[in-house]
């Protein structure tokens, strides 16, 4: 089984910095990528970035040049360093890892990011 935890997240002024983490464990292996996701009450939870196993990466387009995924291939970990937060980027925060051969999609129970003055 393979587990996710996310950690990182908290209440920060509009303009501040929060970096998460995301440490899988268990059964990991042929890992696609890792991925970071937001979700706010009463909407769809969606993309903010991922990252490849070979480091190719994908922003969401609210967070470019904002934000930067990267990641620990041999500690099973990626992070989020969130720059210039606004309130639109409170959200809760999830990571996921996800492999196609063998199969499977893991979300972490999310992390609280809050940025409000």
């Amino acid at each position: 089984q393979v587990q996710v935890v996310e950690s990182g997240g908290g209440l920060v002024q509009p303009g501040g910095s929060l970096k998460l983490s995301c440490a899988a464990s268990g059964s990991i292996f042929n890992v696609y990528g890792m991925g970071w996701y937001r979700q706010s009450p009463g909407k769809q939870r969606d993309l903010v970035a991922i990252i490849t196993g070979s480091g190719n990466t994908n922003y969401a387009e609210s967070v470019k040049g904002r934000c930067t995924i990267s990641r620990d291939n041999a500690k099973n970990t990626a992070y989020l360093q969130m720059n210039s937060l606004k309130p639109e980027d409170t959200a809760v925060y999830y990571c996921n890892v996800k492999s196609y051969s063998p199969p499977y999609d893991v979300w972490g129970q999310g992390t609280q990011v809050t940025v409000s003055s």
